[in-house]
């Protein structure tokens, strides 16, 4: 595994960010949610959050009677189900107080009168059908939200910009390293390549004696950020890797890159082509709710896809906490389509939240993918990993 040096990344504006979007109308929905709407309003913001928060548990809608019979049953397996974060947004008070309360029956009327009026504001709001289920209104709210929450950690983090150079398609070159299989011939460093032949007292310049550029920049970038969408990835995991996410886009965005969104679990749960969309790779990646079990392999199979043909810079970021649990031969099958991947000019970089029996297999993955290796345990710098794999391209 590849050892990162920290760096220290200079501030964002995200006001200028945020006046630049709304000019657009990139982030307005149908409904004419705005950010003059959603900035400053403390029940709107909440909304969205709760809302978030829903799709983070695996939760598509809000059901008051179910939510108040789990409570009331077994309030530990309550917040199994529902997260903390849901509960403390849709019922107003902290884990501490339900539980202390939740078993007197004057405290259960009340909760669940507030969880009524809860349902009744989200349906006059238009955020939710008579049913429960969330509308494409509650889905643009929770958009919103998100990205703007994230857009200020970023701005208070200061994570800093890309080191590029545009006006070559491959960048310039720099340091020199052995020759890897997929380099192109063009990029072999003649001079160290005899040097390190000579060395060696070899008579001919054998291909184990090959030096390749390294390039300081390689032009446009097409990124897919996939996200593992299976069980273990319920709640904070999945809020974080969404909240990355946004980060990764609006910085490669930013610098006029492309950048697509695969969720995935034992199927695609969500594609989107890369793109320079910012509202659409938000719109989609809020959806995220986890379920089922893990497949690499298709998730690269789609990467593939995805990506054009063109002669450019093409990388698959993969988060997950687990590798394939699908399929007859996962990891035969996930190995393979790496290969494939690498051959058409794909590189591949594991992030990997928490890592422990997969971990050898994800080395493999980066090491036939050309990519990097993270194992986080802090999840609350899971964004700063992200990008420090985009700026590394």
């Amino acid at each position: 595994m590849k050892e990162k040096q920290e760096r220290i990344y200079p501030s964002v504006d995200v006001q200028d960010f945020k006046k630049g979007y709304e000019q657009k109308g990139i982030m307005d929905s149908d409904e004419g949610l705005s950010h003059s709407i959603v900035e400053g309003n403390k029940q709107t913001i909440e909304q969205g959050m709760m809302i978030d928060s829903s799709m983070n548990q695996g939760l598509l809608s809000f059901n008051p009677d179910m939510l108040m019979e789990k409570l009331v049953k077994d309030y530990n397996n309550a917040e199994k189900i529902f997260g903390e974060s849901f509960l403390r947004y849709a019922t107003g008070y902290d884990k501490d107080a339900i539980k202390k309360n939740i078993k007197f029956p004057e405290f259960q009327r009340e909760l669940k009168n507030k969880l009524q009026d809860k349902k009744r504001e989200l349906e006059d709001e238009g955020l939710i059908e008579e049913d429960g289920e969330y509308t494409d209104k509650g889905i643009n709210l929770a958009s919103m939200v998100l990205y703007m929450k994230e857009l200020d950690d970023l701005s208070a983090k200061g994570l800093g910009e890309r080191k590029t150079k545009k006006f070559m398609m491959y960048g310039d070159k720099e340091n020199v390293r052995n020759f890897r299989k997929g380099d192109r011939y063009r990029d072999i460093a003649l001079k160290s390549s005899l040097r390190k032949s000579i060395r060696r007292g070899h008579k001919n310049l054998e291909v184990e004696d090959l030096m390749s550029f390294e390039r300081d920049s390689r032009g446009k970038i097409f990124l897919v950020y996939g996200l593992d969408a299976s069980g273990s990835m319920k709640g904070k995991k999945i809020e974080l890797c969404k909240k990355a996410g946004v980060a990764l886009a609006f910085k490669a965005i930013e610098e006029n890159d492309k950048v697509g969104l695969i969720v995935f679990g034992s199927d695609i749960e969500e594609a989107v082509y890369p793109t320079t969309d910012f509202g659409q790779f938000v719109k989609a990646i809020v959806k995220v709710s986890p379920k089922k079990q893990t497949d690499l392999a298709l998730t690269i199979n789609k990467a593939i896809e995805m990506f054009p043909s063109e002669n450019i810079t093409k990388h698959l970021v993969l988060l997950t906490d687990a590798m394939p649990t699908v399929g007859d031969e996962p990891t035969k099958n996930t190995l393979n389509l790496v290969e494939r991947a690498v051959n058409q000019g794909i590189t591949i970089s594991v992030i990997g939240i928490g890592l422990d029996e997969g971990l050898d297999l994800a080395k493999k993955i980066v090491e036939i993918g050309k990519g990097n290796l993270y194992v986080v345990n802090d999840l609350d710098n899971l964004d700063r990993v992200v990008l420090q794999d985009y700026y590394s391209l």
